[in-house]
């Protein structure tokens, strides 16, 4: 052996008979060769068409024959494998994750009806507007950035990725310190930590000896980037627009947006309140209020935040008839004129802090949420926060605080905008 790698392990006992346990690896759609963008995507698809012991039917099998389920995600910068079983079954759900992981092949039979499959699916979200635009809005704020690369690929590069292309992919970002595993099951940390490691050692080919580094709350350093993070410089990431698109629509469809804090921006808190405050998934929510209960002017009226590990994205999206485009812009300019201009009372701004901590108690009461939320953790932070510090964090943001990242990001004439219409 050339020397020891560690997979990075969290654990959570909840009292359920059911059991949950995910396989996180730090690589995604921005660590491809644009010439093979979809690579990872199309990677997740193939890992359940066969590995070196099983067929794609096989593998399917394991977990549903006991009631199991198998899944499997991909976004710009992580893959992650899970499953969902009964706590007396955890360990062949385990074990199947790393044989997946490690052991894959790629069959060239299951290639080609895998990429029909995915062409099928981007087909699919081109035909839904309120989806597609959210990809073509990133493509244009983050044109010449790996993160302007859409996740499902495009089919002109994905015809160019071979069985062997897959292989490459896997052996180079399957690595263990890339790997984050979790369990939340009934069960104690020491015998989920031995279930997952005897399934490592069993599958992993490297030529380091694989092991597992159990990480607990508030445990671990922070990573460097963490400590080097410049506010300035993500919110600099992204080009300014402003693009109307002609597409046979019932309705138009509007993003505006613009890049935002990173994952490791102590901003991201009081921009995570801001976000929900002015459309967040409360019906009561500003832009909810005046767009759709008073005016009746849309359906629906979102805005979102997604951070990554250098920079992040801010958006409102509406739809709304063709006519009523220009008062919905209105109205959209308004409330963020309002933001940036009008602190909040305490009253609204402990409402505010009260409604966001209720969303993630809630959201944090789901055991799958709670293991897939530790996988994600352990991959940016390398470590797992407690909620009493998630807490702190949230409660430290000053009406002032809020105010002046308001008038940081969500300067009118920062925001880009796309119109379907």
């Amino acid at each position: 052996m050339n020397g020891f790698k560690n997979v990075r392990f969290a654990f959570r006992h909840i009292n359920s008979p059911v059991a949950y346990c995910a396989l996180s690896v730090r690589t995604g759609t921005r660590d491809e060769n644009p010439a093979y963008n979809g690579l990872a995507h199309l990677t997740e698809h193939m890992l359940f068409k066969g590995t070196e012991r099983r067929g794609a039917a096989s593998i399917n099998n394991v977990l549903e024959r006991v009631g199991g389920e198998l899944n499997a995600y991909t976004t710009k910068e992580e893959i992650v494998l899970h499953a969902t079983v009964l706590r007396e079954d955890l360990s062949k759900a385990v074990d199947l994750l790393a044989e997946l992981a490690f052991t894959s092949v790629f069959p060239d039979r299951e290639l080609e009806k895998e990429l029909d499959v995915v062409y099928d699916e981007i087909v699919s979200y081109e035909d839904s507007p309120a989806d597609a635009i959210y990809d073509h809005f990133e493509e244009l704020l983050f044109e010449g950035h790996p993160l302007s690369l859409p996740i499902l690929g495009r089919k002109k590069t994905l015809k160019k990725i071979s069985s062997r292309t897959l292989r490459e992919y896997l052996s180079s970002s399957f690595v263990p310190e890339k790997m984050a595993f979790t369990v939340a099951a009934a069960m104690e940390e020491k015998k989920a930590a031995g279930m997952v490691e005897k399934s490592l050692k069993r599958y992993y080919k490297g030529k380091e000896e694989i092991g597992l580094e159990i990480c607990r709350e508030d445990d671990g350093q922070i990573p460097e980037a963490a400590r080097k993070t410049d506010s300035r410089r993500s919110l600099e990431v992204g080009k300014k627009f402003d693009l109307e698109v002609h597409r046979k629509n019932h309705q138009v469809h509007c993003i505006l947006g613009c890049s935002a804090y990173s994952l490791y921006d102590p901003e991201r808190v009081p921009l995570a309140i801001l976000c929900n405050i002015l459309g967040g998934p409360a019906s009561g929510s500003r832009l909810n209020m005046v767009l759709r209960e008073k005016n009746a002017l849309v359906y629906n009226v979102e805005a979102g935040y997604t951070s990554y590990s250098d920079t992040g994205i801010f958006t409102i999206y509406f739809g709304c008839d063709k006519s009523d485009l220009p008062k919905c812009l209105e109205l959209v300019h308004r409330e963020i004129d309002k933001m940036v201009n009008v602190s909040l009372s305490d009253r609204a701004l402990g409402n505010a802090k009260k409604q966001l901590l209720g969303q993630l108690s809630i959201a944090r009461d789901n055991a799958e949420a709670q293991c897939l939320s530790m996988g994600k953790s352990l991959m940016v932070y390398n470590r797992i926060d407690t909620f009493e510090k998630m807490r702190g964090q949230i409660e430290a943001v000053t009406a002032a605080g809020l105010q002046e990242t308001a008038s940081r990001v969500l300067q009118w004439d920062r925001l880009s905008k796309l119109v379907y219409k």
